[in-house]
């Protein structure tokens, strides 16, 4: 594919410059081709050892990716600042969006009644020295993990701005630039970005309807892995949830590896539809990460972070030095909101709701010949023979989805699908629409490779 932005540069330095210069720009948006290393080489007349090294400090930034036979490319979300029009193409009017993945934002509790209360209570406001997690906010906090099996007794909270924003402190505290991580395949797009962001390298672990497969687990952290990320459930994107033996056959490897940084991600929280069978406490390094913005809505910015005490140590201290700390005003609208029993029913009744969607969907694609996975969550996971291809045949049909190649590292290809804006009605013309798009003797096999 050819480059209209002319690369400019002398050193390998100056090149990657004028590559991030061109995606902050939007003149290489994301998904952009980059030119072969010798034939960028030969256009500036360098080596192509300057060059290669260029692509590598931009690999090392996560600004772009390496796509085996498709060469080097611009990350779906490279970690600069650009245009936000170049950020996600528009769903063109008419066509129903499947593919973000945000909560029904109809089922969202709305925050009228909390922030009355609030303005009605007149907190005293907060000075720089007494600002931190709340007390109140941290209890109710250990209550609700305790009632999900979290070890909470033997562990340290603290607070970060969201699911992502924890997940990006813990692995801060305790990895570098270089170092492995073992993540699901297919996996949170979010966090793949993130970790390459950070410069860390993530070692792919197949996963199943139950979650990560523990051979996969131990073959990772044998390799080298100092840190797993694991989805308690409602996996994004394939929905599984790991279930009460999975759970114990992780365990076991955990403990094999006592000392691997166990990162346990519950985004869904009072939405599963499923029970936790929680891994947190397994090993000498653990968090277990719980984030407010899937049931309650995604601009409250706020996660519980449950770990060891010297894994939270090292979260709060850094935050103390950075951040500071999350918004105390955002910390007490949390505590109202779950202090509050119809907003509790609130939440119950929407992911019931999203349960019933999904199941609604797997049942309508499965009677029409087309495998697909959904155990929990907001999401349902349809392999595919082509991904480009099914992709189009939906935009085609009216339908917005999610391509799998943002997921995956190593798993087959496939489309996301998610039910936050599908209503009952639409379920059979989408599974109709996904048959005809796959072919009905299309792949009917598992997650992984």
């Amino acid at each position: 594919m050819a480059v209209r932005y002319q690369i400019r540069g002398a050193t390998a330095v100056e090149i990657s410059a004028s590559i991030e210069s061109a995606v902050r720009a939007g003149a290489l948006p994301p998904g952009a081709a980059l030119p072969a290393v010798r034939g960028l080489a030969a256009d500036l007349g360098l080596s192509p050892a300057t060059v290669a090294k260029a692509y590598q400090a931009l690999r090392q930034r996560g600004v772009v990716e390496t796509a085996g036979r498709n060469g080097t490319r611009v990350r779906h979300r490279p970690p600069v600042a650009i245009p936000r029009a170049m950020r996600q193409p528009p769903v063109p009017e008419g066509i129903l969006d499947l593919a973000t993945g945000e909560p029904d934002l109809r089922l969202v509790p709305r925050l009228d009644g909390a922030l009355r209360r609030l303005i009605r209570a007149a907190p005293t406001p907060v000075g720089y020295a007494a600002a931190g997690p709340l007390p109140e906010l941290l209890d109710l906090a250990r209550g609700r993990l305790a009632a999900d099996g979290v070890p909470v007794g033997r562990a340290q909270l603290t607070l970060s701005g969201g699911a992502l924003d924890g997940i990006e402190r813990l692995l801060g505290a305790h990895l570098r630039p270089g170092d492995r991580v073992a993540v699901e395949d297919p996996s949170w797009a979010n966090l793949l970005d993130l970790v390459a962001a950070l410069g860390l390298t993530p070692v792919p672990v197949p996963v199943d309807d139950d979650g990560p497969l523990p051979d996969g687990l131990a073959h990772a952290l044998a390799g080298g892995a100092q840190a797993a990320i694991v989805t308690s459930r409602a996996h994004n994107p394939t929905g599984a949830a790991v279930g009460a033996t999975r759970a114990a056959a992780l365990r076991r490897v955990l403990r094999a590896h006592p000392d691997a940084l166990l990162i346990e991600d519950d985004h869904a929280a009072e939405l599963a539809d499923v029970a936790l069978h929680t891994l947190a406490g397994t090993g000498r390094r653990w968090a277990f990460v719980r984030s407010v913005s899937k049931p309650y809505g995604p601009d409250l910015r706020l996660a519980v972070i449950a770990g060891d005490e010297t894994t939270v140590a090292r979260v709060a201290g850094h935050a103390r030095i950075g951040a500071g700390w999350v918004s105390t005003v955002l910390q007490r609208l949390v505590v109202e909101l779950w202090r509050d029993r119809s907003v509790a029913a609130l939440v119950a009744s929407a992911g019931a709701s999203y349960d019933r969607r999904r199941r609604a969907l797997l049942a309508a694609l499965a009677a029409r010949g087309v495998a697909a996975t959904g155990h929990t969550g907001l999401n349902v996971w349809v392999p595919v023979p082509d991904e480009t291809v099914t992709v189009a045949a939906l935009r085609d049909a009216g339908y917005a989805v999610a391509p799998g190649s943002l997921y995956r590292l190593a798993t087959p290809p496939a489309v996301r699908i998610s039910v936050s804006n599908l209503d009952q009605p639409g379920i059979d013309p989408l599974a109709a629409a996904v048959a005809v798009a796959v072919g009905v003797n299309g792949p009917a096999g598992g997650l992984s490779a």
